[in-house]
């Protein structure tokens, strides 16, 4: 697995990567940001405070992508600090079909024209464009267990073996980690 450590120490891994150390969870995710165009992206101001924004997801060439307009509030936040949180259209009503589910990691800003031009061909937005391919360095999938009476929480980070919880209202916590 190719991991990158980052300035501040975090490591990330791309999606593909991800999808390889865990294919169930990755899959799930997948089809949770598939199932809806618009989710929720938190980026990091330039005085440290929280930005939340809409945003549409790319998955293409076993990457994450993110896509803005050019010179767009979350589109500077990113190219000044790449840390970022992602969170998928939970979609309509209470449910929660297919669970919560949140990536965070680094967004790297490309600037490789070859790259650009075989996104804008393969997916054909709106030009000119803003690209970032995601780094992951979490993912999380939060739902419940209905049968069971139970939440459950799914966690992955580069280099760690994936975590599961369950927890029965406010009862004890049963961790049990996740295959790879």
């Amino acid at each position: 697995m190719a991991e990158f450590s980052c300035h501040d120490g975090a490591v990330t891994t791309s999606w593909r990567d991800f999808e390889a150390a865990q294919p169930a969870l990755a899959k799930t995710a997948r089809t949770r940001f598939a199932a809806f165009r618009h989710h929720i992206l938190a980026t990091v101001r330039a005085d440290g405070s929280p930005r939340t924004s809409g945003i549409e997801t790319n998955f293409r060439f076993g990457e994450l992508w993110l896509g803005s307009m050019p010179d767009a509030r979350k589109s500077r936040d990113l190219r000044r600090d790449p840390r970022f949180a992602l969170a998928a259209n939970p979609g309509p009503g209470q449910d929660l079909a297919g669970g919560d589910i949140r990536v965070s990691g680094r967004a790297r800003w490309i600037n490789d024209e070859e790259v650009l031009a075989s996104f804008a061909t393969e997916v054909g937005p709106p030009t000119p464009f803003d690209l970032f391919r995601v780094e992951l360095t979490e993912v999380v999938r939060t739902s419940v267990d209905e049968p069971a009476g139970e939440i459950v929480l799914e966690s992955w980070r580069p280099g760690y073996r994936g975590v599961r919880v369950q927890r029965r209202g406010n009862g004890p916590v049963r961790e049990t980690w996740a295959e790879e």
